[in-house]
């Protein structure tokens, strides 16, 4: 299996070099050159999310270093639940579930590319060679997630860049708790900001090559592959229980989740609607609205991670669906704005039981606005991807109480905090790189 850049001007990779590389040298980035394909019935006798992962990711890692080592990665980097919740609706007619992937390390689905990442990593670095630098711009969980799976390991460092005074103190700690390998960056600017200058970096291909720069966002296909597996696991569960397929209800950003979920369709298996749900950060819905691609600077929202006006992953949307009206085949989208999100919380709760943070309010908001009929007659299911103690300052005080804090959360506030200021613009990104490297060597 190969992979070739969105942009067409690089010579394709093996599977490893992807991972490795991050972005293509166009700075494009790197999509798979063919597809395998699948039926439910050739998952028949695989249930847990590392058996079905490792069916579906070896044919793209097959010929590399880490073809045979796919189901100890999986192992080792999807070890906490997974589990999709039934949703009590007042319409027997209507068939909802909730999808709750927020149960790792750092609270957020984040965990399963970034874990994912880490191992494989690991796996792929050769004695007495120069460490690699991860870089990684985050609206929120994704530092966090990257952080916490590449915290110690040995030969290897990671800067972390994230706007400052845009993301939620919970997710802050997250990204400035860890210290030894991690290092924190608040930039004077936003998301789309953060990623711009880690993007310029790359590009700077004699800095990569000299620092040995790999990045650990959603640009990175080794994020996205581990992700599609709980989109086919989910859906190849509610295929074998209802013979129907599965819509999934996606709270989308940078689109890395929304695109890890046409992959695992792509692939065949059992889903049916893709709706992307977003916040006043309309790009994606005004392009599918209008036909015309406006990226613009990014809305501040409650749902502060899908904070983006830019997103990258819509170019490898766009690379699998070209023409217009093959993308709007391909998915839908809709915008929540802040007001909805605070009646969605409030609402989750009253009628369902359910906590949730604004992102996943932005996807139940979603849910809530379909037309009835839509509403029967699919399976749908909620992506919850935060926890909702992750976001206590918009939550407790919508719901009039305290929300529970998972254990691992409650232990990084007894942690010091590390992190620096980084003013807006690539320059200053390569200059601590190369300060930090200077550091290193010595």
């Amino acid at each position: 299996m190969k992979f070739q850049s969105t942009r067409g001007a690089a010579a394709p990779v093996s599977f490893d070099e992807a991972l490795i590389g991050g972005l293509a040298p166009d700075g494009g980035l790197y999509v798979p050159t063919s597809w395998p394909r699948y039926a439910p019935a050739d998952l028949d006798g695989r249930d847990s999310l590392v058996e079905i992962g490792a069916r579906l990711i070896e044919p793209f890692a097959e010929g590399g270093a880490l073809a045979a080592q796919i189901p100890d990665i999986l192992s080792e980097a999807f070890n906490f639940p997974v589990p999709s919740v039934p949703i009590e609706v007042a319409d027997p007619a209507e068939r909802l579930e909730v999808l709750e992937l927020f149960h790792g390390p750092t609270a957020a689905f984040k965990d399963f590319g970034a874990r994912f990442l880490a191992a494989s990593f690991a796996r792929l670095r050769r004695p007495q060679e120069r460490p690699l630098h991860i870089l990684v711009a985050t609206s929120g969980d994704t530092g966090g997630a990257v952080a916490a799976a590449f915290h110690r390991r040995p030969g290897f460092e990671v800067s972390v860049l994230f706007p400052k005074g845009l993301v939620s103190p919970t997710q802050e700690r997250q990204l400035t708790c860890w210290g030894d390998n991690i290092h924190s960056y608040a930039v004077a600017g936003t998301f789309d900001d953060c990623q711009r200058m880690v993007k310029e970096v790359f590009l700077d291909r004699d800095l990569t090559t000299r620092l040995r720069l790999s990045s650990a966002n959603s640009i990175n296909l080794g994020r996205l592959l581990p992700q599609a597996v709980y989109y086919a696991a989910t859906s190849i569960r509610r295929w074998r229980a209802s013979g129907q397929p599965l819509s999934f209800i996606i709270p989308s950003g940078n689109l890395g989740n929304a695109v890890a979920c046409v992959w695992a369709r792509r692939m065949g298996m059992p889903i049916g609607e893709i709706l992307l749900a977003h916040n006043a950060n309309r790009t994606v819905p005004d392009l599918l609205e209008t036909g015309v691609l406006e990226p613009r600077p990014s809305v501040a929202t409650l749902a502060s991670a899908m904070d983006v006006g830019n997103p990258s992953n819509l170019e490898r949307l766009r690379d699998l669906h070209p023409e217009l009206t093959a993308l709007r085949g391909a998915v839908r989208a809709i915008s929540v704005d802040d007001a909805a999100i605070r009646n969605r919380i409030i609402e989750g709760a009253a009628r369902f039981g359910q906590v949730w943070c604004p992102h996943t309010a932005v996807a139940a908001e979603a849910w809530a606005r379909l037309p009835q009929a839509e509403r029967r007659d699919r399976n749908w299911c909620i992506v919850a991807t935060a926890s909702p103690a992750k976001f206590p300052e918009i939550v407790e005080p919508l719901l009039g109480r305290k929300v529970t804090v998972p254990p691992a959360l409650a232990a990084l506030f007894d942690r010091p905090s590390h992190v620096s200021a980084l003013a807006n613009g690539s320059d200053a990104l390569r200059e601590v790189l190369m300060a930090g490297a200077a550091e290193i060597g010595r």
